[in-house]
């Protein structure tokens, strides 16, 4: 598994290109909108041969959604995304009458389901549902490689802002303590904000997550080449 991260809009959320051996790959939070952040993102798939298969949303909110039209568009690729998050967009939508800029939302979303097994770019993800930061808000894991795409929903060293739309303080708690801590410590999380990091680390530095702490043992990360 190789990750091309990019760090797009104004909230500096990454949008990542996860690809395989074989030069299949899937789009995770597609966030880029400026004609500079789309140049950048379809460059590296040209110019490393690469295959979208999929896009892989977390939540809706827009900054973690702007490309997702575009990519459907070009290559054709499902765009797989909780409707349970669909009103969050139609929110956001109405804010742009009050000046809010809002991407293209044209894409057709293909809705996901806790424990359901996504099979793109020679991977396997499961989406983990994990409301609370949004009520649609799910997780990637892709446990062959030890690898968690958490969205918004956990970030190193924090955890998602719930003062948004319809989020929720003790439903994120909830997700997190229940559905990513039960993971082995050595999988690597990769955030929609900030730098990658593992859930032993997490759990035995992440301020918001000390009252859960009983981990000893910190992994070091296993970021791929």
């Amino acid at each position: 598994m190789d990750i091309f991260r990019f760090v797009v809009n104004m909230f500096q959320e990454n949008t990542m290109i996860v690809a395989g051996a074989d030069g299949r790959c899937v789009v995770v939070d597609p966030g880029f909108g400026s004609p500079e952040e789309t140049q950048a993102v379809l460059g590296c798939i040209k110019e490393k041969g690469l295959r979208p298969e999929a896009a892989l949303i977390t939540h809706g909110h827009f900054d973690h959604i702007g490309g997702a039209s575009e990519l459907q568009r070009l290559f054709g690729i499902p765009v797989y995304m909780s409707e349970s998050d669909r009103p969050v967009i139609e929110f956001f939508k109405r804010a742009a009458k009050f000046g809010w800029f809002i991407p293209d939302t044209g894409f057709t979303a293909t809705d996901v389901a806790d424990g359901q097994i996504i099979e793109a770019a020679g991977f396997r993800f499961r989406v983990i549902t994990t409301p609370g930061h949004s009520p649609g808000g799910v997780c990637y894991y892709e446990e062959s490689e030890g690898a968690l795409f958490t969205g918004d929903t956990l970030f190193a060293g924090a955890i998602g802002r719930t003062d948004l739309k319809d989020g929720d303080y003790d439903s994120l708690i909830r997700s997190i303590m229940e559905k990513l801590m039960s993971l082995p410590g050595d999988v690597n999380i990769y955030p929609g904000h900030g730098a990658p990091s593992t859930i032993g680390t997490e759990m035995a530095t992440n301020p918001f997550l000390e009252p859960f702490n009983e981990r000893e043992e910190i992994p070091e990360l296993n970021t791929p080449e």
